[in-house]
């Protein structure tokens, strides 16, 4: 007995080298399942590419993405793979939730927009100015900016359920400064940039009204951010959350 332990304990066990690369197949695939897993059902980073959320968001944010606050559909996985049917563990955004979402005339886009309009709410606007279900939403005046060479009016606006945000204006007379009145239809969502005068969304017809199913998640945080001019790095926006 004394002789076979002392054997056992001196014995080095050796894996073939198929053994060897089933177990890293392994590894890899549990590591990809992991992290498929939260990001299809819990974060997704994304980085913001244009200007159509400045000032909120700037270019070359990186931002972190809650996929689960308004439930799952197929366009929640990668590809749009079509593993669950219609919506589930459904809620509807917020009037002020900046949400990112597929394109519905190509889901393979992703845009990223604030919600101005719930479904059956009436939207329109005129001279510049928002108008929810025939309401003004009022805005303050903060200061002048120049922004790629240009000059923006900054303003805070206050939405109906009192959260305020900063816009960007050009002027009150650009092409959607005036607008009809939209009547948001059923399971269906309007969203609006806060660069106003530089952003498509919901007011021109290649974007439209964004279907509920086609809700990726809300806009969370941003945890890393940069520019193409020194010093490059924006620390002071590291990990401020998004509103």
């Amino acid at each position: 007995m004394t002789d076979l332990n002392q054997n056992v304990k001196g014995q080095v066990i050796k894996k073939s080298k198929k053994e060897v690369l089933f177990d890293n197949l392994k590894t890899i695939f549990w590591a990809l399942l992991i992290a498929l897993s939260i990001r299809s059902l819990l974060i997704e980073p994304f980085r913001i590419p244009s200007a159509s959320m400045v000032p909120s968001l700037q270019v070359g944010d990186f931002l972190f993405v809650s996929k689960y606050t308004y439930g799952y559909s197929k366009h929640s996985f990668p590809y749009s793979l079509p593993l669950v049917k219609g919506r589930v563990w459904a809620a509807t955004p917020k009037i002020g939730d900046v949400i990112v979402f597929r394109l519905p005339q190509d889901t393979s886009v992703h845009y990223i927009k604030r919600v101005i309009g719930l479904p059956g709410d009436s939207i329109q606007v005129k001279g510049g100015r928002l108008f929810i279900n025939n309401r003004l939403i009022p805005r303050r005046f903060i200061s002048n900016r120049i922004y790629n060479s240009h000059v923006y009016k900054e303003y805070e606006e206050t939405l109906p359920d009192g959260l305020t945000h900063l816009i960007y204006e050009m002027s009150d007379t650009g092409v959607a400064d005036n607008t009809y009145v939209y009547t948001v239809p059923e399971n269906m969502l309007m969203v609006m940039g806060d660069n106003r005068d530089n952003s498509t969304d919901s007011r021109f017809p290649q974007v439209g009204f964004i279907p509920l199913s086609n809700i990726i998640g809300k806009a969370r945080f941003i945890f890393f951010s940069w520019e193409n001019t020194f010093p490059f790095l924006r620390f002071k926006r590291f990990f401020n959350l998004i509103k």
